[in-house]
């Protein structure tokens, strides 16, 4: 497969006409996992099943057995435990059925499916991980192009990284994010109180609410969900930390699956926000299609400059995205 195929259109036919293009980098008899992320409940623009199906399909006519995953994540919500998340799921349209293939959970239903793979990075000396890496012998990773509130945008990298990850893994790379009130913002709603998977937010009888930053994990939910856009984040450490620590956990993984691994990035729907956020988002980008390629950052790289960085700076400014790919090459985790 050449370093970066693109293929224009929205519909599934076009993934259809650029995944045979890819010729077959999958044996038939082999397993391969496909890692997607079909949308937190009540989001509304994840990318629609039909196109994982296209690419189940695809293996499919190949002789290859595939199977749909994804992992448990930190926050409140319809994919915190693997029992919601496969309900979410199935509540999206990913369903076993439909897709033709199993659905999974990456860390297991108890979410404790998970091992110590080496790193030596500056951040990780190692990371923790879904042993969901062990059990194909490749896999496709699917992701939805877009804005992201901590990242700045969302694609193969991030799906990755955090796509794959322990719940632990994730926590150690929010770490330093912890929320911040803007004055005279807050309405006392209390939905970050509500929804604060730590017990960290407390809103009091009287006054605004209090965050409990020796307690709070960093997921940045309230962040995220607040009405009123009353809180901000605040980082213990220089902002450009959670960045680096995206790129090391992802570059850890890769060293685990790369050399058995094809990337496509959706470049569809492309929103302010990240499908782990319910609600609707506006669009930031026209769609253009999907793009392919035999390594994250360069399918990110050729994502972003399809697209332009306008869109990601004017929908988050501030967020230093770029050193994701900058670290990227520092560390080696490059083609």
């Amino acid at each position: 497969m050449s370093d970066i195929i693109k293929i224009r259109g929205n519909s599934t036919k076009s993934l259809g006409q650029l995944l045979h293009g890819l010729g077959k980098p999958f044996s038939p008899g082999e397993t391969v996992g496909i890692k997607i992320h079909w949308g937190e409940r009540g989001n509304a623009g994840f990318l629609p099943p039909r196109y994982t199906r296209e690419i189940v399909r695809w293996l499919r006519e190949s002789g290859i057995e595939p199977f749909v995953f994804d992992t448990t994540v930190l926050y409140s919500g319809g994919r915190r435990t693997a029992a919601d998340s496969l309900e979410t799921a199935a509540q999206h349209g990913f369903t076993e059925e439909y897709l033709g293939c199993p659905v999974r959970i990456g860390d297991g239903m108890d979410g404790r499916d998970l091992e110590e793979i080496p790193a030596g990075f500056r951040h990780f000396s190692t990371v923790q991980v879904a042993s969901i890496i062990r059990k194909a012998d490749g896999f496709v990773i699917f992701s939805h192009f877009k804005g992201h509130l901590g990242s700045g945008f969302g694609g193969a990298v991030k799906n990755i990284s955090m796509g794959l990850a322990s719940r632990a893994q994730k926590q150690r790379m929010h770490a330093d994010a912890h929320p911040v009130l803007k004055p005279g913002k807050c309405n006392r709603c209390g939905l970050c109180a509500e929804i604060c998977p730590a017990g960290a937010a407390i809103l009091p009888e009287d006054g605004d609410p209090m965050y409990d930053l020796k307690i709070c994990i960093g997921c940045s939910q309230c962040i995220a969900l607040c009405p009123k856009s009353a809180l901000k984040i605040f980082w213990d450490s220089d902002e450009t930390v959670f960045q680096e620590k995206l790129v090391e956990t992802a570059a850890a993984l890769w060293n685990q699956i790369g050399r058995r691994t094809v990337v496509i990035n959706g470049l569809i729907g492309i929103l302010s926000e990240c499908d782990c956020m319910p609600g609707k988002y506006p669009v930031i980008a026209e769609d253009f299609g999907f793009i392919c390629g035999c390594h994250p950052v360069a399918v990110d790289e050729a994502s972003l400059l399809q697209i332009g960085a306008e869109p990601f700076d004017q929908a988050h400014p501030r967020i230093p995205w770029r050193r994701q790919f900058d670290y990227a090459r520092e560390i080696g985790f490059t083609l």
